[in-house]
């Protein structure tokens, strides 16, 4: 693909270099800037380039709240001063926040501006309290319509389950099929904040351990507050065919949609549609022609959904594709075998970039025990807000 059409990035960007703090409540890193301190070089020592050979900084941080230091660009100079001089520039898109820088990275080396880009995704969520994280990821959504929905965030995807079990009926054992998959893939991932298979049945039950959240949402349903870091080095094709790895970028696509649920069919994810389908035809491929998928399980049901968008199954049928066992790890496309979101946790800005490192590992062989056998393609979407930022990736291995 020569470009990515509206909506995307030009191809060819190529991942040579990553790293990925674990994620969770991490009491002995008190802000985002000694997050950004622990995967910052440790990426470009992977790539195996001197940080002299950086040309930008690219840094995912949605804040929003969570931290009162703000203007996180400029604190990679604190773990990195040999950046000193360079352009660093925040990148804010809501969930979809990591996603948005490694485009804005992408874009500079399109534009030929520079060989060598540092993207870093980073989230301090945990040092405030629980009602104020509530609050300020609330900001994800439309306050005007959706601010006084109860339980908040979890409340606007409780309210799209509603809508889709109303319209396709009851799917409380798909979803806790999803969170028991999820957390039996976490086990194997040594980043994850939980690394422990609950089981279908503790899923499914309603408990004290595991009591409703939000409509029909358990706690099992719903993603993980976490802290954590991720980072990556791109670089162009020419430049990537050279070094010791490479994962290129086969396709990018960034859809937007409306941000009030009440403007559009929400149990459709029409914005993901969108960006499967423009990232699908722009590496000229379909769906059954991935090896595994990263998606965005903010909660049990948004992966439910994005099955249905990403043209895994026919809408409606979501559940098929996780009950009949399609993408379970050795299924016929295994989805989240990193844990997804729902093991894994979810920093906000770190997210985006977590997702791109774990699917560079599995296409360079990297994965350890996540590794899905003989993989070559991968898919990633990563959202913001309620399917309103839409990001989707096809990678494939160049060396």
């Amino acid at each position: 693909m020569s470009g990515a059409g509206m909506g995307g990035v030009a191809a060819g960007a190529c991942i040579v270099g990553w790293s990925h703090s674990p994620f969770g409540r991490l009491e002995d890193a008190p802000d985002a800037e000694t997050l950004i301190g622990r995967v910052a070089r440790a990426a470009i020592e992977d790539a195996g380039i001197d940080p002299q050979e950086v040309d930008a900084i690219y840094v995912g941080h949605f804040n929003g709240g969570f931290q009162k230091q703000d203007f996180p660009a400029s604190l990679v100079l604190q773990s990195l001063p040999e950046l000193r001089f360079r352009p660093a520039t925040r990148v804010e898109n809501a969930c979809a926040t990591g996603s948005a820088a490694i485009h804005g990275a992408m874009d500079f080396l399109a534009a030929g501006r520079g060989r060598f880009t540092l993207v870093i995704g980073v989230e301090k969520m945990t040092a405030i309290p629980g009602a104020q994280v509530g609050d300020v990821l609330l900001g994800c959504a439309y306050r005007r319509e959706e601010g006084e929905i109860p339980a908040g965030f979890a409340g606007v995807f409780a309210r799209i389950a509603e809508s889709y079990f109303q319209r396709h009926g009851d799917q409380s054992d798909a979803l806790a099929a999803i969170a028991a998959k999820n957390h039996r893939n976490g086990v194997d991932n040594p980043y994850a904040q939980i690394r422990k298979d609950l089981g279908y049945e503790f899923c499914r039950t309603e408990s004290e351990r595991n009591p409703i959240v939000a409509g029909p949402l358990k706690r099992t349903d719903c993603s993980l507050v976490s802290d954590g870091a991720a980072a990556l080095v791109l670089t162009d094709a020419e430049t990537a065919a050279t070094m010791g790895k490479a994962i290129r970028f086969r396709a990018a696509a960034h859809v937007t949609d409306f941000m009030p649920i009440s403007a559009r069919d929400i149990t459709r994810f029409e914005g993901a549609r969108e960006a499967w389908r423009r990232a699908y035809d722009g590496a000229g491929i379909s769906v059954s022609d991935l090896s595994f998928a990263e998606v965005h399980d903010c909660f049990t049901i948004a992966e439910l959904i994005d099955y249905e968008a990403m043209g895994l199954v026919p809408e409606g049928q979501g559940a098929r594709a996780v009950l009949d066992g399609m993408v379970q790890k050795g299924g016929r496309l295994p989805v989240n075998p990193s844990g997804g979101l729902k093991s894994k946790g979810h920093p906000i800005g770190a997210t985006g970039v977590s997702m791109h490192v774990l699917s560079a590992m599995q296409l360079a062989g990297e994965a350890g025990a996540m590794q899905v056998p003989g993989a070559t393609l991968g898919g990633v979407f990563n959202m913001g807000g309620a399917a309103v930022a839409n990001y989707v990736s096809i990678l494939e291995r160049l060396r």
